[in-house]
């Protein structure tokens, strides 16, 4: 099964996470925006964790969660044009990106990011939130997500 536009506005790709609460915190971001969340396995923990759920409160109903077997399966039949990586590696901040809607932002592993062969085949596709702080050296999964989620919606609504 190819990764398809649906008529969701945005879809939201967690390749391997592996912290039930950010999976958790996403989720009810996915469910508060219509933004269809896609899981790649292996996941990190079971769908069943009390924290996973807890993070998502009562909104799992409200949610649309698309799991896929690994990341090539995901890749396999993906239009590039509809594909954002996001990583704190990448040149370019997710700003100078242009979303449309059906669009997917993709997200690594919390420990390792996006697979560096992402990264030096699709420089063009791969984004990063700017942290002008070199003492941090990162932010939270979800806030990430919400992040950019929120400045895609904010280009489709005044576009």
């Amino acid at each position: 099964m190819a990764p398809q536009k649906v008529g969701k506005p945005f879809n939201i790709v967690l390749v391997e996470p592996e912290i039930p609460p950010n999976t958790g915190s996403v989720a009810r971001l996915c469910g508060a925006t219509d933004t269809i969340l896609h899981l790649i396995k292996p996941l990190g923990f079971s769908t069943d964790d009390s924290r996973l759920k807890r993070a998502g409160l009562d909104y799992w109903k409200f949610v649309e969660i698309v799991y896929w077997e690994s990341f090539e399966e995901f890749l396999a039949g993906a239009e590039i044009r509809t594909l954002h990586f996001l990583s704190k590696k990448a040149a370019k901040p997710y700003t100078e990106s242009t979303f449309k809607a059906g669009d997917f932002l993709i997200f690594g592993k919390e420990t390792k990011g996006l697979p560096n062969y992402i990264l030096d085949s699709l420089p063009d596709r791969c984004f990063n939130i700017p942290m002008p702080n070199p003492n941090i050296r990162s932010l939270n999964l979800a806030m990430c997500c919400g992040i950019v989620l929120y400045e895609a919606i904010r280009q489709r609504q005044s576009g």
